[in-house]
């Protein structure tokens, strides 16, 4: 649109289908979706913003490819980020999102009911939520700084689980400090998602996002973030791929926000190595940990869910042939040694009934889950 000073500051528009990122490590809103941005900076490029309205498409359930129907919500975003905030090499970030979701009932591809979630009271309703952000990266001398502290409000209409309406109230934290000790960078985060101690009452304190992707303690190579898994007997997730969170949903693409969930409490270290100058390599370890089990426990009619999830074990490499970031080869592993909260909620009989030994019996969880990542990335 326009230049506003010999320092190259802009301010720009853009229409169409694009992708959008709304912090620095997609705990909120990371999508690529139809929507109009406004964006630049100002101020020799210390100031940086974006306004953001995206309404979002129906997505395909097996591809998760966006189609051409609307799905009957839309999200608005504004971000500002300020360069060497307090001390140089720290960028700090405010945020304010808003959804609203008036989609009515839909079903997936493959026939299952998305929304609303079939869980508890079933019937359409909308969900409009609000966040305040504030996010930092960068680097405080040799000590690197990574972090988000957000605040949702709004309200749910009629969510399934507590069968009324519900007024949200959550948070998020989540913080990440390293060291740079020549080639290697060692990392300690932890990340508290609050959790609903009270499924049937009127506040919804567990927290969800709109669309996350998040790239924290360990990503992709992650078993716990990136695999999603069911909440046994239903046909909900405990959580979704690429997430975080263990929110109740449906579907992350699909699925409406759900505020009524048991929350995350996670504790991890991990190093980044620099192998070669083509090599990179990634190690983690996280304890995984429920806040509050009583929306699982309400939804499984059970009283005996502990809050243990499990130990998060990942290994990643990452190979750059041509030393540039054009063409890169990932490879990695994820484990999650299952605790005894993930065991609770795949249980088949629990308590045992004494005298019975039938093939429905005991627990059906194998002592190490696990995954594998094989992708090559091609830039041009």
């Amino acid at each position: 649109m326009a230049d506003l000073s010999p320092n190259y500051d802009f301010v720009a528009v853009k229409v169409g289908n694009q992708s959008f990122n709304s912090d620095f490590r997609g705990f909120i809103f990371n999508d690529t979706n139809l929507g109009a941005r406004l964006f630049g900076n100002y101020d020799n490029n210390q100031w940086q913003y974006n306004l953001a309205v995206f309404d979002l498409r129906e997505r395909d359930t097996n591809s998760e490819l966006n189609t051409f129907s609307r799905r009957g919500q839309v999200v608005a975003v504004a971000n500002l980020y300020r360069q060497d905030f307090v001390w140089k090499g720290y960028t700090a970030q405010a945020s304010v999102h808003a959804s609203f979701d008036q989609s009515g009932t839909h079903y997936d591809t493959n026939g299952g009911i998305v929304r609303p979630a079939p869980l508890g009271t079933v019937r359409a309703h909308r969900v409009n939520s609000y966040y305040l952000g504030w996010a930092g990266d960068g680097h405080l001398g040799r000590w690197n700084l990574s972090h988000a502290l957000y605040l949702a409000t709004g309200r749910d209409y009629l969510n399934g689980l507590a069968g009324r309406p519900v007024n949200i109230a959550a948070s998020l934290g989540a913080l990440e400090v390293s060291y740079d000790r020549d080639w290697i960078r060692f990392k300690a985060s932890v990340v508290h998602a609050s959790g609903d101690r009270d499924a049937t009452d009127g506040r919804a304190t567990g927290f969800d996002s709109i669309l996350d992707n998040t790239n924290f303690t360990g990503g992709p190579f992650s078993f716990y973030v990136r695999q999603g898994f069911n909440l046994a007997g239903t046909a909900v997730g405990v959580k979704q791929r690429f997430s975080l969170l263990p929110n109740l949903r449906t579907s992350k693409t699909q699925g409406q926000q759900n505020f009524v969930n048991p929350g995350l409490a996670l504790a991890g270290l991990g190093a980044d190595i620099e192998l070669t100058p083509k090599v990179r390599g990634f190690l983690n370890a996280n304890h995984v940990r429920f806040n509050s089990t009583h929306p699982i426990r309400a939804a499984l009619l059970t009283n005996q869910v502990d809050r243990e999830i499990g130990l998060d074990l990942s290994l990643g490499l990452q190979w750059r042939p041509l030393l540039t970031d054009n063409w890169i080869v990932t490879v990695g592993t994820g484990w999650l040694a299952p605790g005894r909260g993930y065991r609770d909620i795949y249980r088949r009989t629990l308590p045992e009934v004494a005298g019975f030994t039938g093939p429905n019996a005991g627990p059906a969880v194998d002592r190490f889950l696990h995954s594998g990542v094989l992708a090559t990335t091609l830039t041009y």
